[in-house]
Parts: structure tokens; C-alpha cells; sequence
């Protein structure tokens, strides 16, 4: 029998996203299921305003995100250091197609988020991003076409996808059309797999 599919949207720039993957590569491990990886580019000053025109409550609501991404990285030996400015992850996502169309997804997504959120990495300078899917493994020769022409228009189809279905923020897990939103979700996603596990053990039985 098929593995249960399991969407994950999620973008390079939110550091909850970066600290869901932990929790998320563990679903694959404890139960049958595939997780599909798919990129959402969050449009930041579309809800939390632009750098040069937030207001106190909005920059109040963006400290304290960050410190919390903080604490919560710490205590796992992990790096969130606020990023200098609003950036644009389309072509780190882009990115994340072609390593996914290379098979070496996992470890391109490491790197990405790893470097990124150490303020290693730019995420808006497309040979730095093939810079990233050459340590991966991946053949590159044709990325800048991809970028430029397949992958731009996936990336747009993935994204416009997601909004149909609900997407409004990452990390998202989409089991059966049923959304979790967060990595504190996670728990509550492992018990509705548990049952649903618990559910076809008994009907084949």
C-alpha cells in the first residue's frame, strides 16, 4: 500500500519553519508516510508591514518573535539570528525544486536554513544559491535556465496552489486536506497519524 502523503510548506525566511524540520523529518522515521516538501514564499509586509513603515505594535510583535525563535533555538544547539532586512526567498525556493528534481532535497534544505539563519547565506543571489546545490550534489548545469523559465513558473503554481487550499502561513502540514499550522502542531499531527494508523490496522483486519 501507498505511503500517506503529507504536504509541508514552508519558507527559508521563517524561523519557525527552520525550527519545525527537526519534528518534521521525524514523522517519516515513526510512521508511513511521505512528506512533499513544497515551497510557500511568504510575503512579509503584507502582515507585519514593510521595515520603513511598521508601527510600534507590529515591531513589538517582530522582537518578540524573534526572541522567542531564540530561546526556543538555544535549546536545542541550534543558530537564529535575526536577519538584517526583509528578504526574498523565491530563488531559495526555486532552489528547493531543483534539488528536489536532483535528489539531494535533504541536504540542500539543511545547508539552506543552517547557513541562512547564521546570516551566512544570501538567499536573493542565484549563484549563491547554486553555489549551495553544487555542495549538495546536485548537477547544475542547468540551473539558470530552470530558474529563469520551469522553476519560476512551478515555484507560482506551487504558491497559488496552496492559497486554494488554505495555505496562509508556513510551517504548514496538509494531511487529507486538513491543515496544522506551526511546529507546535506537530504533537497533535502525530496523534491523528497515530489513529489514522490505528484506523487501517483495524479495517484490514
Amino acid at each position: 500500500m501507498a505511503k500517506k502523503t503529507i504536504k509541508l510548506y514552508t519558507d527559508y525566511k521563517s524561523p519557525y519553519a527552520y525550527l519545525a524540520n527537526e519534528g518534521a523529518y521525524a514523522l517519516e522515521q515513526d510512521f508511513d508516510v511521505e512528506l512533499l516538501w513544497r515551497p510557500y514564499t511568504l510575503d512579509i509586509p503584507s502582515y507585519l508591514g514593510a521595515v520603513d513603515t511598521r508601527d510600534d505594535h507590529q515591531w513589538r510583535r517582530v522582537k518578540y518573535s524573534y526572541m522567542d525563535c531564540r530561546r526556543m533555538a538555544n535549546e536545542r544547539g541550534m543558530t537564529v539570528r535575526g536577519p538584517k532586512k526583509i528578504f526574498n526567498s523565491k530563488i531559495a525556493s526555486i532552489g528547493m525544486l531543483f534539488a528536489q528534481k536532483e535528489n539531494v532535497f535533504r541536504a540542500y534544505n539543511d545547508m539552506v536554513f543552517d547557513r541562512f539563519w547564521r546570516r551566512e547565506l544570501d538567499i536573493e543571489d542565484p549563484e549563491v544559491v547554486q553555489s549551495v546545490l553544487d555542495g549538495a550534489g546536485a548537477n547544475t548545469s542547468d540551473w539558470q535556465s530552470y530558474l529563469e523559465g520551469k522553476g519560476r513558473e512551478d515555484h507560482d503554481r506551487i504558491r497559488s496552489d496552496a492559497e486554494e487550499g488554505g495555505v496562509f502561513g508556513v510551517p504548514m502540514f496538509v494531511v487529507d486536506g486538513e491543515l496544522f499550522w506551526g511546529g507546535d502542531r506537530i504533537p497533535i499531527l502525530r496523534r491523528r497519524l497515530a489513529q489514522l494508523e490505528k484506523n487501517l490496522l483495524l479495517n484490514e483486519s
